[in-house]
């Protein structure tokens, strides 16, 4: 009823304010021409405030259905991203959305485009931080980090002895490359991951790097390793751990495969301790959406995992960290470098949904590391030394061609 009188109103109200003066009557008496004026003049006059009036309120009514579908709009939209897309499976053997949504990720380039050969996140020091994350390059944050992962663990660059490194969910294998780089030229580096597309990509890369004798990359479940107890000098784990569905069976197989006197170290996202303070609903709600999007089973604390090593009882003394400072600008900065080059993505239509998703996701990924629901953890530890029996056992083994 008040549209249509709002309707009624504005149509009459420009219809006579448009009407021409020269289309009045006029009389040969002064008087009424003179009062015929007065007329019409009162009656454009008020029919002028008429017409204000109504488009006044015809404007305000625009406005507030505008306003109204773009909230309205807006709500869709997060509602719709809010529904975890890439849920955690593991059914069957030739299942795995682990697997599956690497081999997309890696077809799709998209991923490679903007994080280059390292997929996970960076170092920013205080400083940089203070200056802007933004000024630091993307890229080279990357690098920074397994720099000072390194020396988190103690792994001294270019080493004369003839080490040899695991890289536990190696991705493309840009880690993988990087150390077998540095670590010294005898050194050999082997990565492990579920993508066979990531492999063959990582392959590709070893070549054109000239790293490839040094390198190996094998498809292989974390969980069920094939190698040989005590075969490796360093064992390399970072943001995979995440993607495990049995966390124990993670540590304990990293740990079996170690050297004794080799050197472990681990960065993994991580959920706060909720032993003290329990989640709240929203806490858990936010975690189920953070598992669910990009298919992770769950997650676990800083010191869960670290009683999980501890209960090894293979290792020394695990020292432990939360790098979320170092670490945090991560997230918002990969949406920046897309926006600021639209170029890895703009021409791929197909991608637009999950690219999307992905970017909405690590906003979320920030607010909860901002807020401290999530943490950024850090292990390292060495492993205890055979007791002397143990090592006249492998001698004898060794030389008899018996063991690894």
């Amino acid at each position: 009823m008040k549209s249509s009188l709002v309707c009624l109103a504005n149509l009459v109200g420009l219809t006579t304010a448009f009407t021409p003066l020269n289309q009045v009557h006029h009389t040969h008496h002064h008087h009424q021409q003179h009062s015929a004026n007065n007329g019409a003049f009162i009656k454009r006059s008020s029919t002028t405030n008429l017409e204000m009036a109504v488009n006044g309120g015809t404007v305000k009514a625009a406005a507030i259905a505008t306003t109204t579908a773009v909230v309205a709009g807006t709500a869709v939209v997060k509602l719709f991203f809010d529904r975890p897309s890439r849920t955690y499976s593991n059914a069957t053997e030739n299942e795995n959305t682990v697997a599956e949504e690497y081999d997309a990720w890696t077809d799709d380039g998209i991923l490679e485009y903007y994080w280059g050969e390292h997929i996970h996140l960076g170092y920013y020091s205080k400083e940089e931080m203070q200056r802007g994350y933004k000024k630091k390059g993307f890229i080279q944050a990357k690098y920074d980090f397994i720099d000072e992962m390194m020396k988190f663990g103690g792994i001294q660059q270019n080493s004369d002895k003839p080490l040899k490194g695991l890289d536990v969910g190696c991705g493309f294998g840009g880690t993988t490359r990087y150390l077998a780089k540095n670590l010294g030229s005898q050194s050999h580096m082997t990565g492990i991951t579920l993508s066979p597309k990531q492999v063959e990509r990582g392959t590709e890369l070893a070549k054109e790097q000239g790293v490839a004798e040094r390198t190996e990359f094998r498809v292989m479940d974390a969980l069920n390793m094939e190698f040989e107890d005590n075969s490796f000098d360093i064992v390399w784990a970072c943001e995979s751990g995440e993607h495990m569905p049995d966390k124990k069976k993670y540590i304990d197989e990293m740990m079996r495969v170690l050297k004794p006197g080799g050197t472990y170290v681990m960065a993994c996202w991580s959920q706060r301790d909720d032993s003290q303070v329990p989640f709240s609903k929203k806490d858990k709600r936010d975690l189920r959406y953070l598992y669910e999007e990009w298919t992770h089973p769950h997650f676990i604390s800083v010191d869960q995992f670290k009683n999980l090593i501890d209960n090894t009882g293979v290792m020394n003394e695990v020292t432990t960290a939360n790098w979320v400072d170092e670490t945090i600008a991560s997230w918002r900065h990969s949406i920046w470098v897309g926006v600021y080059d639209p170029l890895g993505w703009v021409f791929k239509p197909k991608t637009y949904v999950k690219t999307f998703r992905d970017a909405y996701c690590l906003e979320r990924m920030h607010r909860a590391f901002k807020r401290g629901l999530m943490e950024y953890g850090m292990w390292t530890a060495t492993k205890k030394a055979l007791p002397v029996e143990e090592k006249e056992e492998q001698k004898v083994e060794q030389k008899s061609g018996v063991g690894f």
